[in-house]
């Protein structure tokens, strides 16, 4: 009789699309969203390194325009009102609130500084916002597919359970499949959510040490601009 059931358990298919076939409706609609949240994962994980990987570059360059001695006004002028990079949004943002807070006689309109601070604000959370835009879903997924992936396996094995109960047979043939099909939305859930918990915290922290350096920018320039107001 053993011989004969482990003949039958040789016999069934447990490859992976093997086991997705034979699943149940629900089973392979939880499967299905793993699947999908997977690929959606490595596509913002992919996407939001190549975005990173430029930000610190641009930074990188910026800083070494700014620092070269070049007169800020001409700086402002050469990378104009409406740049691409991060920091030289930041940059304009502050440079057009100085130009516009002085008047046609050459003073400044009272409150210059507080002004230049909070457009720079704004333009360093715009770009926060973009860098940081995606993770959510990373985050997301990485809490929520395990449950997801558990969810299926629950109701894969009662469908397991219902089917012995069907066939009034427990040997290893009847079991097996069952419970490899339910097993398979557990691997798929921790399959979508271990590389979108890893990559979440790599590229928030990333970002954030980006977002960082802007807010160091922004205040260094703005001490450059309160000395000549001071002035």
């Amino acid at each position: 009789m053993e011989t004969e059931t482990l003949a039958m358990a040789q016999e069934i298919d447990f490859s992976l699309l093997a086991l997705f076939a034979r699943a149940t409706f629900t089973v392979k609609i939880v499967m299905l969203l793993l699947i999908l949240a997977s690929f959606w994962s490595w596509a913002i994980i992919i996407q939001k390194s190549i975005n990173l990987r430029r930000a610190r570059a641009e930074a990188l360059g910026f800083d070494e325009a700014f620092w070269s001695g070049e007169p800020l006004d001409e700086l402002f002028d050469k990378i104009g009102p409406d740049p691409q990079a991060a920091p030289e949004k930041i940059f304009a943002a502050g440079m057009m609130e100085w130009r516009r807070s002085h008047r046609q006689d050459g003073g400044l309109i009272a409150g210059a500084a507080a002004r230049i601070d909070r457009s720079m604000d704004v333009a360093i959370a715009k770009q926060a916002e973009a860098l940081n835009s995606g993770l959510s879903f990373l985050a997301t997924v990485g809490s929520t597919a395990p449950f997801v992936g558990l969810f299926g396996t629950v109701w894969g094995i009662k469908h397991a359970f219902e089917q012995i109960a069907l066939q009034q047979n427990t040997n290893l043939a009847v079991v097996a499949p069952g419970i490899a099909e339910a097993l398979l939305a557990t691997a798929l859930g921790l399959l979508a959510a271990i590389p979108a918990v890893v990559f979440y915290n790599k590229l928030s922290a990333d970002s954030d040490r980006i977002v960082g350096g802007y807010e160091s920018f922004a205040d260094e320039f703005s001490t450059i601009l309160s000395r000549q107001l001071d002035a």
